[in-house]
This record gives C-alpha cells, structure tokens and sequence, in this order.
C-alpha cells in the first residue's frame, strides 16, 4: 500500500492542480465519502475540483478537516503531508478569489438588546447601574451567544416586562418622591467560607458582605443584618466573643458584640429566642440620601495569627452543615424602605438627566425640550427627528400636567423613550436601491455596531459626534477609535458576554462537585477560578498581546486561595496579582481550573467533556450529537472494569459509540492528571494516571504540554477560530460556508502582527459582514416591530 501511495503520488506531481487533487480525491477520500456511504454526511463523489465554488459548503468542509490533521482519518492510507496542505490551499484560494469577485455580507437580521446590553445601556444613558435579572427574563442562546437575533425573540409577554421596568428605572433614575416603601434582600451563598477576608470588604475583617444598592429617594432606612444558622437554630461562633460592624460607604452604623461563655449558654438553651434577639441587635434605621451606596457586614478581625485550639480538617468551613464552631459567617442583608421619604437630591442620575432646571412655569417646556433632546439622541442611536420630539412633548406634558410637577413630566417621557422600540432594537436606516444589492451601512449604524461589539452597549458622544459628521468611516479615525475604545473599561464587557460564553465560564457557578470527593471545594475556590480566567482574558487584549497567548502563556493571575489550590507557595490575601508560571503543565487556558471544572462531572474527571470543549472551542469541529439509545459510560462498581480509561475503552467496542470517541477521548486523557475541580494528581482510585494516547491526527501525547503543543504548532487555526467566534458575536449571527473566506482573510492579514488582539478586532470591524448589509424589498420584521 505504500509503495502504491507513493507511486500514485509521483504520477500526480507534474499533473495540472484540479486534475491531481481530482486523483487525490478519488484515491483516499471517496471511498468512505461517496453517495452511498456519506460517511460524516458528506459524499464527494460528485463534488467538482475544478469548479470549487460550485460546491463552496462541501470544500468547507473538506478544508477544515484537512487543516486540523483529521483527515484522512488514522488508520487510512494518506497522500503526503505537502500534498495535502496544497490540495487545501488550492480549495482555498479558489473559494477566495470567488468570494472577492462578490462580496457578501450575509444576512443582517434584526436585533433586539439582550438584557446585558440593556442594562448597559441604561447605565450609560441615566448614569444608574441596576440589575435587571429580576425584571427582564433570560435570554435564550444561539451559536454559542445570547446576542444573536434569530434567538432574541420578541413577544407580547416580553414587551410586559420592558414596560414594568422603564416604569421601575425611570422612578428610580429621576427620584419620584412618592416611591413606595419596598424589601431588598441580598444573600450569601451557603457555600461561602468566611474566615479569612473577602475582596471588596474593610481590611483587617473576616468574612461578610458587601453590597452596592441604590437608595431611591432621600429618607430614613433598616438595615439589618442576619447570621447564619443551622437546622437547630444555633448560630456559628458563638464560643467566642466577636465584633460585628454594620457600615455605609465605610461609614460604621453599628458595631455589636457576640458571642462568648455567656451567650453561648443562652443560645443552648433556647436558639429561637437567642436568634431572634441577635436579629434585633443587627439591625440598624438610619437616614440615607438618594442614590448608589455600599453597605458592608462583616466581622472584625481580633488577630491575624491561627487560632491553636481549633482543629479542622478542611479549607471549606461550610462542609458540616451543623457545626457551629469557628467564626460568625454572614447569611443575608436586608435593607427596607424608604419611610419618611424626601425626595431626592443631586444624585447621578439626576446630574445625568437634568441638564437644565427651570426657575418658572415659562421655562418648562425649553428645558423640557433640551433634557429630552439629549436622552432620546442617546437613547435612539441617531439624531432626534422632530416627530420624535414632539411624541416626547406630549408624554411630558401629560406627566407634567397630571401630577403637577416638571420632574413628574420628564418621568412619564423617560418611560416613553425606555419602552420606544428604537431604544430596545437596533434599528439601521436602509437607503433606496435595487433589492438584493449590497450597500455599506451609514456612520450612526457602523458606531452602533461598533459599539455593541465592544462595549455591550450604546456610543458614547466622541463616536456619536464622528458618526454624525460622517468621519467615522474614515479609515484613521476608525483605527483610533477602534484602539480608544479597547482601551476603556467598557471593554471589559467582552470578557463579560464574550470571553464567558465561549470558554463556557457562566456554567462555573452552576458548578458544584460532590462535597465527599472534593471537600474542600467552595464558592471562594469558585470565585477565584473565574477571576483568574477574565484577567487572563483581559490581559491578552489590554496588553495587546498574540491571541495564541490563551493556549501557551507563562504567566496567570491568582489569589491566595487559589494559589493554595495550585500548590503555589507564597502567595497570601485576597487579592489578585500576576505570577509566573514555572510550571509548564499550568500554562495557558488548559491549565486553569475554570476550564477544568467546567469540563468535569460533580464526582470525577469527563475526558469526553474536556475533549469536546477542545473539538470545539480550540479546534472548531464539534463533535456530532451522540444518537439515540447509546447506553451511558458504566461508573466503577462490581461489574465494572476498575480505572476510568478501561471503562471508556468498554464503551468505545460499541461501534456507534467508537467514531466520536476515537476523536475526543485521546484529547480528554492527555489533561486527566488534572482532577475534576483542576489539582494535579498521579493516581486516581489507587491506580496510576495514565494520559497517553495517539490523537485523531496521528500526534502521540503523553499530557498537557504535548497536547498544547499539537493546538499552537499551527497557530492560524486556533486565531481562525477565535475570529469565527468573534466575528459571531460581532455580526449577532452564525456562520456559514460563506463567510470562511473573509475569516481566513483576517487571519493571514493579522498573521504578520502575530496574530495580536487588536488585529483580529480590526479585520472584523473592517469585513463586509460588519460593515455592509444587503436590501431587501420589504422588512417586514422592521414593519412588524414598528
């Protein structure tokens, strides 16, 4: 057989290209992906390698396999590395010259705010940071994001909910007095440990919560605080004496004094009655003016040296639901009010909004005119139009009139403008042409998009001012904006609703492996694994680094905690700082602990997960659904083989089951050294790891750095996936065959900057699907929304 490959490819050599790789094709390709067959739902028996274009989604296809190695399958005879890197690169610069000659931007669906851009958007509009989770509903995921428009959909139901909360933000943002009083209750997760100090509370304290609220209105507040207890009532840390201090803004409210002989032995003997007593001692009335403020519980710290006459066995101090020993841990706050409203007073919202104050009733509608001007410009996207105005007039002077004050006026417009659908949809003006055609977008559109991209949110006034004067488009006042705008802090967002949709971080915190193998596994471990992934993120792109810096860096970010969990001496505190990584095995994503607890079930490792997120975060071929009926992985026991690698061998003799494993387990074993929640192990149930394997491509590995290695030895694929992924989130839609060239154009372009954040950015910014749109004759999804 090899003799017969290479004479075939010999005969080959100095044959025209489409009629070699038509050969190569037939020789080791058809065989399995023929009509018959269709081995992978892909037959290219019929497919015409010398009219690649005609069969653009087949070749697709036949590319990505090729470029990441899985194709020929192993175990099959395959033509020459060279011979099929340039079979490849032929399907590809036919497919690009095709997509120059016709540039398409695919289709520019509608888009709705998803709640993060929504209350985003609020934010920047009113100056007012809310959460919205209580009143707007999840959004449903598509293509791996919830912006895409084809999931954001929209129904009367939902339209209920954007009207209860502009009613609830436009109270609040111009603090309407008659406010009725209301019940804020934040809690503690149970699995919080709290005997050291958490981020964000007063050095030199132990525990607690601290928590931003927005006060409505000037006027007198309880705060209360409540500790946490067991079924029986019986509060920890009552052994010893302790101070808990209740504060705002840094400002102490209460301290009280707990615990010790004496209300230990109140506590036995009746826990309601001592709990109850507690409660009152914790809560506090105070008066409080309108607006955001920090409210802090937390326990001061006595001394920094370990106490000598506790002995525990875990980290995790919540892992014995009754006991009690230990240090008082926080369970909630309550803040209740307001009573005795006053209104409200210069708060940042008000600053924001009320840009002119009329000293008379003459004075009412110009200023009127000018503060609705001003919101609706912001709020729109777009100039105002005078239709808009006078719709917004007529609101205000009916809340003027009705309640008898201005500010009740700019209340009932406010709600108009936050129920308006040219606020909570992305609206693009189309102009006139032959339907069908392209066209590039306008200014105010290309800084919408831009700004959604970026920020997950509205432009702010510098992108407005050059969208409006029609400079935005200009090539070096595009760049710097570009640039500008990575660099602000609202770019964090793209770690928010980017970076943690597609590293699936937002499942950490449904994360909650089983407390008898993993003990010492708490919402502080939890917390610090996610921190440690989004400043890695953040990192790359505020640093400006190679976006191949995900998968090889030699540097993270760690806590005490974590670094604990890492094994990593001397490192101590809550907060984050950068370290070097000695280790190799630890560097980049598939070293953290976010990644590999994701990718874990709650009892054990998950080498089919672990594979999957490879195949398809890193990789982009995801693996296809198992098929109905496939029998589970049998877990250890009796009748079950002993180690994890021989029951995933058991289940992959079953031949529906063999395909996809081949592919994913050797992936998933090559990072079994790490366990379910990412320590780094040698044994798993008494036998020794082992993370060897040969990998879809051929490649043998024998751990992490091998397999890591094989993802970085072409770097262009992974920076092809990340654009794809970007590009995705960028445009609110998913890919397809189509769109390839433009990924791979980005690609090659940012290769010669090594592939730095900036310039994937850029070549999306700059590509047809961001930057241009196709006409249709009729939207009716517009029309409808209208």
């Amino acid at each position: 057989m090899a003799l017969f490959c290479l004479a075939g490819s010999a005969l080959w050599a100095d044959a025209p290209q489409p009629q070699r790789y038509a050969e190569l094709t037939k020789t080791y390709c058809v065989k399995c992906h023929n009509d018959k067959a269709k081995i992978g739902g892909l037959s290219l028996e019929s497919a015409d390698v010398e009219n690649v274009p005609k069969s653009a989604e087949t070749w697709e296809k036949v590319i990505r396999k090729i470029r990441t190695g899985a194709m020929p399958p192993q175990g099959v005879s395959r033509p020459p590395a060279a011979e099929l890197n340039g079979f490849a690169s032929y399907l590809e610069t036919s497919l690009d010259k095709a997509a120059l000659a016709k540039m398409n931007p695919g289709r520019s669906p509608l888009r709705r705010l998803n709640r993060a851009e929504y209350s985003n958007a609020i934010r920047d509009l009113l100056n007012l940071d809310i959460d919205v989770s209580d009143t707007l509903p999840a959004d449903d995921e598509s293509n791996g994001f919830d912006n895409i428009a084809d999931a954001l959909r929209f129904s009367p139901s939902l339209m209920e909910h954007y009207l209860s909360a502009s009613w609830n933000i436009s109270r609040l943002a111009v603090g309407n007095p008659q406010v009725a009083p209301s019940t804020s209750t934040y809690r503690v997760r149970p699995d919080l440990s709290q005997d050291q100090h958490i981020e964000g509370l007063p050095l030199g304290s132990r525990g607690g919560m601290a928590i931003q609220h927005n006060f409505p209105v000037d006027g007198d507040y309880v705060i209360k605080a409540r500790l946490w207890r067991n079924t029986f009532d019986l509060l920890r840390g009552m052994e010893d004496p302790h101070e808990i201090e209740i504060a705002l803004d840094g400002v102490r409210l209460t301290s009280v004094t707990i615990g010790g002989h004496e209300d230990f032995v109140k506590m036995a003997a009746n826990p309601g009655e001592f709990g109850a007593a507690l409660d009152q001692k914790l809560t506090v009335k105070t008066p409080v003016k309108a607006g955001p403020h920090m409210v802090t519980a937390t326990t001061i710290l006595r001394s920094h040296a370990y106490r000598d006459d506790l002995i525990k066995p875990f980290i995790r101090t919540t892992i014995d639901g009754l006991d009690i020993t230990g240090d008082p841990s926080m369970d909630r706050l309550t803040i209740e009010g307001p009573s005795s409203p006053k209104g409200a007073n210069e708060t940042p919202s008000q600053k924001r909004i009320f840009v002119c104050h009329p000293d008379n009733q003459s004075q009412e509608l110009p200023c009127a005119r000018k503060i609705l001007t001003a919101l609706a410009q912001h709020a729109y996207r777009r100039p105002v139009k005078d239709a808009d105005m006078e719709q917004l007039l007529t609101f205000f002077q009916r809340g003027r009139n009705n309640k008898g004050n201005f500010e009740a006026g700019i209340e009932s417009a406010l709600q108009l403008i936050l129920a308006n659908p040219e606020f909570l949809f992305r609206f693009e003006n189309e102009p006139a042409g032959t339907p069908g055609s392209t066209y590039r977008i306008d200014d105010i559109a290309l800084a919408s998009r831009l700004s959604f991209f970026l920020w997950s949110t509205i432009p702010d006034d510098q992108l407005m001012s050059l969208a409006v004067k029609g400079r935005l488009k200009e090539p070096a006042v595009l760049d710097a904006q570009v640039k500008r705008m990575l660099a602000d802090p609202k770019a964090n967002a793209l770690v928010d609703n980017f970076a943690e949709q597609w590293l699936f971080l937002r499942n950490l915190k449904n994360a909650a492996p089983n407390m008898t193998e993993f003990p010492d596994f708490d919402d502080n471990l939890r917390q610090a694994m996610k921190e440690e992934t989004k400043l890695f993120f953040l990192s790359i792109m505020h640093e400006d680094r190679s976006i191949i810096d995900l998968l090889n860096a030699d540097y993270t970010f760690i806590n005490e905690r974590l670094a604990r969990h890492y094994g990593i001496a001397g490192v101590y505190g809550s907060q984050f700082r950068r370290v070097a990584i000695t280790d190799p095995k630890r560097r980049g994503l598939l070293g953290q602990a976010s990644i590999l607890t994701v990718t874990s079930y709650p009892n054990r490792t998950s080498p089919v997960q672990r594979g999957k997120w490879i195949l398809t975060n890193i990789l982009g071929t995801p693996p296809t659904p198992p098929p109905p009926g496939v029998p589970e992985l049998k877990e250890s026991g009796a009748n079950a083989p002993t180690t994890l690698r021989e029951r995933m061998e058991a289940h992959r003799a079953n031949a529906v089951c063999a395909g996809c494993h081949k592919v994913m387990d050797p992936i998933g074993f090559s990072l079994e050294n790490f366990d379910a929640i990412g320590r780094w192990r040698v044994s798993d149930e008494g036998s020794k790891i082992d993370p060897s394997g040969v990998l879809y491509n051929g490649m043998k590995v024998s751990g992490p750095e091998d397999l890591r290695s094989m993802l970085t030895a072409r770097p262009e694929n992974f920076a092809g996936i990340a654009v794809e992924r970007l590009l995705t989130y960028g445009i609110g839609r998913g890919l397809d065959y189509s769109d390839m060239p433009m990924v791979r154009k980005i690609v090659n372009q940012s290769a010669a900057q090594n592939f730095r954040f900036s310039a994937l950015i850029l070549g999306i910014v700059y590509s047809p699907e961001f930057q241009m749109k196709e006409r249709k004759a009729q939207n009716a999804q517009t029309a409808s929304v209208r």
